[in-house]
């Protein structure tokens, strides 16, 4: 498919003639991930929305329903892999119990710590913006070979990478 010049080819063009000594591919890129990031965020709300869900109940809903055999999580759990403080966790679970998508019981474990369970209610709407999360998301991709997307993965993983090396986390 031939492609017309967008606003990214304009802004290389323009800092190829201002820095004509510097290769200009990394801002080819970048500048379209970002751009493309940006659409990203906006899809993802739209679908978290149609569950009436917001970004940060999907991520905790979502971490519960792909526990394995729906196992519950400790708050700190859920703390580590949605990368939030323990406070912000436990705030955000509050509110989900409040809407009736999970409940929070004693841990038979360890007698200091609570369990997040996945209820009914979440599961469904989880699943439900998942569903068309993975819809908006194909519809970006649709005019990709199959080729084209593993190319697309694969340079995306090596980005990461090094992106993950480079960048400081918060």
């Amino acid at each position: 498919m031939d492609w017309a010049d967008d606003d990214v080819d304009s802004v290389i063009d323009a800092w190829s003639e201002i820095l004509p000594d510097v290769d200009l591919t990394p801002l080819d890129v970048m500048s379209r991930l970002r751009r493309v990031a940006r659409d990203l965020q906006v899809i993802r709300e739209r679908a978290f929305a149609s569950a009436e869900l917001r970004a940060w109940e999907f991520d905790i809903l979502s971490n519960l329903r792909r526990a394995s055999n729906g196992e519950s999580m400790t708050p700190s759990q859920l703390s580590a892999v949605t990368s939030t403080a323990s406070a912000t966790s436990t705030y955000r679970v509050d509110r989900l119990v409040e809407r009736g998508m999970v409940a929070r019981t004693d841990n038979p474990d360890d007698l200091r710590s609570r369990l997040v369970t996945l209820l009914p209610e979440g599961r469904r709407r989880v699943e439900a913006a998942m569903r068309e999360l993975v819809g908006a998301e194909a519809a970006l991709v649709a005019d990709l070979s199959r080729n084209q997307v593993a190319t697309v993965v694969e340079a995306l993983r090596i980005i990461a990478a090094v992106s993950s090396r480079r960048a400081p986390r918060p």
